[in-house]
C-alpha cells in the first residue's frame, strides 16, 4: 500500500462506485453531495494552493475538515443545519475510504469523530384552511398557465409530494379510476410510494392531460416549452400567487412559503382531520414515525382541544408551589 493516495481516483470512485452503482442514491442526494465536495476543494486549492486533481487524501485530515466546516459557517454565513448536511457528506466519504484506504485508518477516524452540532429545532410552518383557499383561487383558469399552477397547488397541498416529486411527475404515475385513484412516484432512498388522491382533484386532473401530450413519460406539469418544470420554476410559481394571495389574505405576506410548506400543511390538514401518525407517515414517506411528530409539536389548535377534554379531575384552578425557605426560594429564582 503506498503511504500516498491521490484524494481524485478515491473521491470518484465514492460517486461512481459507492453512490450510483452500489447504493443507487437518489439524483437530489448526488447533488448535494457534489456540491459538499465542491465547496471543499475550492477551499483547499485557496488554502492548500493545489488543483484539487493533485490533492492527497492525507491533505483532508480532522483539522482541515474542521477549518472547513468553520470557514462555511463564519464567511459563508451557512446554518447549523447545512453545515451538518455538509459533514454528513464528508462523513459518508470517509466511511467509504476506510475500506478503500485502510493505512490511514487513523486519520479516518479523527474525521469520523467531528461531531455535529446542535441546533434550535423551530416548530414547523404550515398554511391555514383560510390561507389555502386564498392561494388556490389565485392562479387565472382562464389561460394554461393558471390552470397548470392551479393544479400544481392543487396537487402539492393534497398529496403532500416534495418538490422534485412534483417536478418529476409524469403521466404514468397517475392511476385515475372510478375508486382507488393515486399518484405514483419514487421518494427519498428510491423507495416507490402511492399517495390517493381526492375526487376534486381527479377531476381536474382528467380534465388537464387533454391539454398535455400524451404518453407515459410526458411531464404533467411542463414549462412554456413543453418539458418539465424546474425546482426553480415551481418555487417562482409559488411566490407569484403567494404575492398575489396576500392583498386577500395578509398573513400570506407575513411569511416566507415554501413549497416545502405545502407538504407540511398536507400533514397538519391529515392530522387535524383525525387520521392516525402512522397513516401520515406513509402518505409522506417518512422513513420513521417519529418523524411525524413534528406535527404534534406544531399544532398549537390541536393541543388546545386535548386540553379542553381532559380537564383537571378535583376541578381546582392549579397553583404555583411557593417555597417557605429563602435558599429554596433563590434556587427556585436561578
Amino acid at each position: 500500500m503506498k503511504e500516498t493516495q491521490n484524494l481524485a481516483v478515491l473521491l470518484q470512485a465514492f460517486f461512481v462506485q459507492r453512490l450510483m452503482q452500489q447504493k443507487q442514491v437518489s439524483p437530489h442526494t448526488i447533488a448535494s453531495y457534489r456540491d459538499t465536495f465542491r465547496l471543499l476543494l475550492r477551499f483547499a486549492q485557496k488554502r492548500l494552493r493545489k488543483p484539487p486533481s493533485r490533492l492527497r487524501f492525507e491533505d483532508v485530515d480532522a483539522s482541515f475538515v474542521a477549518a472547513f466546516l468553520n470557514d462555511l459557517e463564519e464567511n459563508r454565513h451557512i446554518a447549523v443545519r447545512s453545515r451538518n448536511l455538509r459533514l454528513t457528506a464528508i462523513r459518508s466519504f470517509f466511511q467509504f475510504a476506510a475500506y478503500e484506504a485502510p493505512a490511514h485508518a487513523a486519520q479516518i477516524q479523527r474525521v469520523l469523530a467531528i461531531p455535529s452540532k446542535r441546533h434550535d429545532r423551530t416548530q414547523v410552518q404550515f398554511l391555514s384552511r383560510p390561507e389555502i383557499e386564498a392561494l388556490v383561487q389565485m392562479p387565472n383558469p382562464a389561460t394554461r398557465a393558471g390552470r397548470r399552477d392551479h393544479l400544481l397547488l392543487l396537487v402539492a397541498i393534497q398529496t403532500g409530494l416534495r418538490l422534485s416529486e412534483l417536478a418529476n411527475l409524469q403521466r404514468g404515475d397517475l392511476i385515475l379510476a372510478n375508486t382507488g385513484s393515486h399518484v405514483r412516484c419514487l421518494g427519498k432512498g428510491r423507495k416507490e410510494r402511492c399517495t390517493p388522491l381526492t375526487r376534486r382533484t381527479v377531476a381536474h386532473l382528467k380534465n388537464w392531460l387533454r391539454e398535455i401530450p400524451q404518453g407515459d413519460r410526458a411531464s404533467v406539469f411542463p414549462n412554456l416549452r413543453g418539458s418539465r418544470l424546474s425546482g426553480d420554476g415551481i418555487r417562482y410559481i409559488l411566490r407569484k400567487h403567494v404575492a398575489t394571495a396576500a392583498k386577500q389574505c395578509p398573513s400570506l405576506g407575513q411569511r416566507t412559503i415554501t413549497p416545502h410548506m405545502l407538504r407540511h400543511t398536507t400533514a397538519m390538514e391529515l392530522l387535524q382531520a383525525g387520521v392516525d401518525r402512522s397513516v401520515i407517515a406513509l402518505w409522506l414517506g417518512h422513513e420513521s414515525v417519529e418523524t411525524t411528530q413534528i406535527y404534534l409539536t406544531a399544532n398549537l389548535a390541536l393541543k388546545e382541544k386535548i386540553l379542553a377534554e381532559h380537564p383537571p379531575v378535583d376541578g381546582q384552578k392549579p397553583s404555583h408551589y411557593q417555597p417557605d425557605d429563602k435558599l429554596l426560594a433563590f434556587l427556585a429564582g436561578l
